[in-house]
């Protein structure tokens, strides 16, 4: 029809379709994980990824294959198939054992009515084998330099071999089969650019997301992510009555590292600071969140967390950075620190409430003779 109404021919109008399949996957799937993110369900980005990776494909590969399905021409699609296979086993990077995979043939193979055919027997054996062998390419080669051309290597003969099995079943012409077998070679280097450009944009926007978020200095978190936070922890901790505790602490004497060693001796001690609370937190199970809010300055929140249960942490943190002894050229010297904590509590109407009363906790250590804790 696209040729003989339109003038182009359908292999032009194949492109624009898996391009528009694989787009829909990749706005669904953001959405999905945004959502998943949102509503702080307990399931990584790669369980979605899997999951949602192999029933976007399997949806897509059935509802295609039902236009030709107990046709002399059910072969008509198999390359808008294989690849959505490609891009599941070597873009994707889904792992699925043969216990899962075998019943998914053989679905398939009974749904499109070719069980009782040994040369679909042999494209279903090749079609496992093709999409391991990517999985094992995708994880040892994909940093490579030669990165297209090893995965050609993989995609070009398999793809062959998979044709010549339908070609063997259906009886069609050499010329077809070349066809075919070409055009899915096309399809193969677009599918390879098309993905490259949409990873290389993504880690794009996730390097100017994290330096949006992140504090450059310190590579904690800053005070426009703190803020973010604590508003939905804080609204979350009204909501559903959970407890929600925060430390605050900065460093005692500050000015005076930069006043008398200069300010890179200050910025050294910031990021000691920042790596030996990150140190503690990463030891313990407590959920935390680790943020510079200031020049000096630094909170972590501790969501889900009453204050009792947060003192541990809180007493390893201190002990740790009173303890620490940093070195910079010939001069050594020692950091404490005056902290506030606190915990939500009903009074609070709003996130700076909280904010303030931990602030006077601080300022109330400050203001006793430092390098003390204060709870209230």
């Amino acid at each position: 029809m696209t040729w003989s109404h339109w003038q182009v021919p359908p292999f032009v109008t194949g492109v624009f379709f898996i391009l528009g399949v694989l787009t829909l996957y990749w706005v669904t799937y953001n959405w999905l994980v945004s959502w998943v993110h949102q509503r702080r369900f307990k399931v990584t980005d790669d369980v979605v990824n899997t999951w949602y990776g192999v029933i976007y494909m399997l949806v897509f590969v059935f509802s295609i294959q039902t236009l030709v399905t107990g046709t002399s021409m059910s072969w008509q699609f198999m390359n808008f198939q294989l690849i959505a296979v490609i891009f599941c086993a070597y873009f994707l990077n889904i792992h699925v054992s043969y216990y899962f995979f075998l019943p998914i043939v053989l679905i398939y193979m009974l749904f499109n009515g070719s069980i009782y055919y040994w040369q679909s027997w042999a494209h279903a054996l090749t079609l496992m084998t093709f999409f391991w062998v990517l999985n094992e390419t995708r994880v040892k080669c994909h940093s490579h330099r030669d990165s297209l051309l090893l995965y050609l290597l993989v995609t070009i003969p398999f793809g062959g071999l998979l044709w010549f099995w339908m070609k063997l079943k259906f009886n069609f012409s050499w010329a077809v089969f070349g066809e075919e077998w070409l055009y899915l070679v096309i399809f193969e280097v677009l599918l390879y650019l098309y993905v490259t450009m949409l990873a290389h944009d993504s880690e794009l926007k996730v390097r100017l997301a994290r330096f949006a978020s992140h504090d450059a200095l310190t590579q904690t978190k800053n005070f426009a992510a703190y803020t973010d936070a604590m508003d939905d922890y804080f609204h979350r901790s009204r909501a559903d009555d959970q407890p929600l505790s925060m430390m605050m602490f900065d460093i005692d004497h500050f000015k005076q590292f930069n006043d008398t060693y200069g300010h890179s001796v200050g910025d050294l001690v910031l990021r000691e600071v920042a790596t030996t609370v990150q140190t503690v937190l990463d030891a313990n199970d407590l959920p935390a969140t680790f943020y510079r809010t200031g020049g000096e300055e630094f909170n972590v929140l501790f969501p889900g967390t009453e204050v009792a249960a947060t003192k541990p942490v809180v007493d390893q943190i201190f002990a740790a950075i009173n303890h620490l002894e940093i070195q910079a050229d010939d001069h050594k010297f020692n950091v404490t620190i005056s902290v506030g904590v606190s915990a939500v509590v009903r009074d609070d109407r709003s996130p700076l409430d909280f904010y303030n009363r931990v602030d006077r906790n601080l300022y109330h250590s400050k203001r006793h003779g430092r390098m003390q804790i204060t709870v209230a």
